[in-house]
C-alpha cells in the first residue's frame, strides 16, 4: 500500500507530452562564466524562473558545468552554468573549475562574462576577458548587482576588459533580466547556429549514494567523457548536474546529484540545499542507481540511500562501484540488499576506472525502465489478483474479513494499481507489504515500485 503522495505530473500527462513533442529547435548554447560570488547561479536561476542550481552567500559552491534549458519569446536555448574563476586560488577544485568553464566555452556559441559591477575589475575578470578574446567566441559582458539605476556608471569601469559595453542588471532582483533574455535571443538569432534535438521521452536516471562512493566517476565512465569534478575529497559535487544523452533509440537525463547522508547534524548549509537538489532529483528520475562502494562493504547509510530512492517513486538498481578491488563475495551481497531493500532491485558490479560491468548496466537500465513502463490489462490483472488472495486467508480485524472484489491498472511510470476493498481499516500494514512483493513478483517488477490505491466500494 503506498504511503507517498503522487508525483506533481501523472505519468499521463508526461507520456502525452512525450508524444505531443518528439523534437525541439534550440536557437544555440549560451555559457555563463564569472569569478567566484559575481551571481552566475542566480542569474541562471532568474533566466530559467527556477530554483535549479544551489545559491549560497560562500564563494565556490557551483564547480561543474550544469546545462539547462531556456524558453523565451517563444524561443528556447541551452544555458549552462560553470564554476566560478579565480586567478588566486590554489585550492583542490580551482584547475578542474577553470577546465570546466573552458569546456563551457568551447561549447557555447555565445558566452555571459559576468561580473560584480560592485567593485573593480580583478585579476580573474582580466583573465577571463583574455581567455575570451583567445576564442573568439560572441561574448555579452553583463555587470551584474546594479540593483540601483543611478549606479549604472558604475558599470563602466569595465570598458577595460575590451569586451564592450556592459549590460547592467541584477540578477537578485529581476531588473533587466528580460531586456538581457530579449537581447541574448537577438543575438543568436543573428549568428543562425539553431539546431533539433531529439526529446522523445528522455529515460531519467538519477545517481544517488553517500559522500565519496564514486558517483561523478561513474557519471563520466558512462559518458565516456569528463563531465562532473571527480575528486578523492568527500562533497566535491555540489548541485544536481543533468547530462542529456543519446544512445541508440534512447535518450537519457544522467543526473549527478551531491552525497546524501543519514544523519541531519552532520550538514553543513551548503550540505542541506545540496541535499535538497538530490531529493529533487530522485523525484524526477525514472530510475535510481544507488551507487554503493564495495571496498567499505554495505551500510546502514546505503540503505537509506535506497530507501530515499524508493520513497520517491523511483525504481532502483543496485551500483556496486570500485569492484576491481573489492573482497567482497557477491552472494553475500545479493542476499543482504534482497533482506533490506523492499523493491528487489537488481544488482550490478562496475568498475568506473576499468570500464568493467558498464555495458550490463546500460542493458540492465533499459530493462528495468521497460518494466517501470508496462501496463497489464484488466482482465489478465484480475485473473492474476485471485490467484494471488487465493494462497492466503485475509485479515480477520474486529470480527469481519477483509474483502478485495477487483482491481485494475490506473496508471504507469510507475504501475499503479487501484483496488476496490470492502473496508481499508481492515488492511492490515503485513497483508498490504505481502500483497505488494506478491504483485512483484508475478508482473517481474524487481527493483520497481508497486503502488497499490485502496478504494472502498
Amino acid at each position: 500500500m503506498s504511503d507517498e503522495a503522487p508525483r506533481s505530473r501523472s505519468s499521463r500527462q508526461r507520456t502525452a507530452e512525450a508524444e505531443a513533442q518528439t523534437e525541439r529547435t534550440l536557437l544555440g548554447t549560451v555559457a555563463i562564466v564569472g569569478e567566484p560570488n559575481a551571481g552566475k547561479s542566480t542569474l541562471v536561476n532568474r533566466l530559467t524562473a527556477t530554483r535549479e542550481t544551489v545559491v549560497h552567500s560562500e564563494p565556490g559552491v557551483t564547480r561543474d558545468r550544469k546545462q539547462m534549458v531556456v524558453e523565451w519569446a517563444g524561443e528556447l536555448f541551452a544555458l549552462i552554468d560553470t564554476g566560478g574563476v579565480d586567478a588566486g586560488d590554489d585550492g583542490p577544485f580551482q584547475s578542474e573549475i577553470v577546465r570546466q568553464a573552458e569546456l563551457a566555452i568551447s561549447e557555447a556559441d555565445l558566452v555571459l562574462l559576468l561580473v560584480d559591477a560592485t567593485t573593480s575589475p580583478g585579476a580573474a575578470d582580466l583573465e577571463l576577458a583574455q581567455r575570451l578574446r583567445r576564442s573568439r567566441v560572441p561574448v555579452l559582458l553583463v555587470a551584474n548587482k546594479l540593483d540601483n539605476p543611478a549606479r549604472h556608471d558604475d558599470a563602466l569601469e569595465y570598458h577595460e576588459l575590451g569586451l564592450g559595453d556592459p549590460f547592467a542588471l541584477s540578477a537578485l532582483h529581476g531588473i533587466a533580466t528580460g531586456d538581457l533574455l530579449d537581447e541574448i535571443v537577438a543575438r543568436l538569432r543573428a549568428l543562425d547556429v539553431a539546431r533539433v534535438e531529439r526529446t522523445t521521452d528522455e529515460i531519467g536516471v538519477s545517481i544517488l549514494g553517500r559522500p565519496n562512493v564514486g558517483k561523478s566517476s561513474l557519471l563520466n565512465a558512462l559518458c565516456d567523457e569528463d563531465r562532473t569534478i571527480v575528486s578523492e575529497i568527500p562533497g566535491t559535487t555540489r548541485d544536481s548536474i543533468d547530462i542529456r544523452l543519446e544512445r541508440g533509440d534512447h535518450v537519457y537525463r544522467l543526473i549527478d546529484t551531491a552525497g546524501l547522508r543519514r544523519h541531519r547534524a552532520q550538514r553543513q548549509q551548503v550540505e542541506f540545499w545540496s541535499e535538497v537538489r538530490s531529493l529533487e532529483a530522485a523525484r524526477r528520475a525514472d530510475i535510481a542507481l544507488v551507487l554503493i562502494d564495495s571496498t567499505e562493504g554495505i551500510t546502514e547509510q546505503d540503505l537509506h540511500v535506497a530507501d530515499v530512492a524508493r520513497r520517491a517513486n523511483s525504481a532502483t538498481i543496485f551500483v556496486l562501484s570500485k569492484w576491481d578491488i573489492a573482497q567482497l563475495e557477491l552472494e553475500d551481497v545479493r542476499e543482504r540488499l534482497h533482506i533490506k531493500a523492499r523493491q528487489r532491485p537488481p544488482i550490478v558490479v562496475t568498475s568506473a576506472l576499468t570500464k568493467r560491468g558498464l555495458e550490463r548496466l546500460w542493458r540492465v537500465i533499459d530493462d528495468v525502465y521497460a518494466r517501470y513502463t508496462s501496463r497489464i490489462g484488466t482482465g489478465e490483472f484480475n485473473r492474476l489478483l485471485r490467484d494471488i488472495l487465493a494462497t492466503r486467508e485475509a485479515p480477520l480485524v474486529r470480527g469481519r474479513r477483509l474483502k478485495i472484489y477487483y482491481g485494475a491498472q490506473v496508471q504507469s511510470r510507475p504501475p499503479r494499481f487501484r483496488l476496490t476493498v470492502n473496508d481499508r481499516s481492515r488492511v492490515t500494514r503485513d497483508y498490504a507489504y505481502w500483497l505488494e512483493n506478491q504483485l512483484r513478483e508475478a508482473l517481474a517488477l524487481q527493483g520497481v515500485p508497486v503502488i497499490l490505491d485502496l478504494v472502498e466500494r
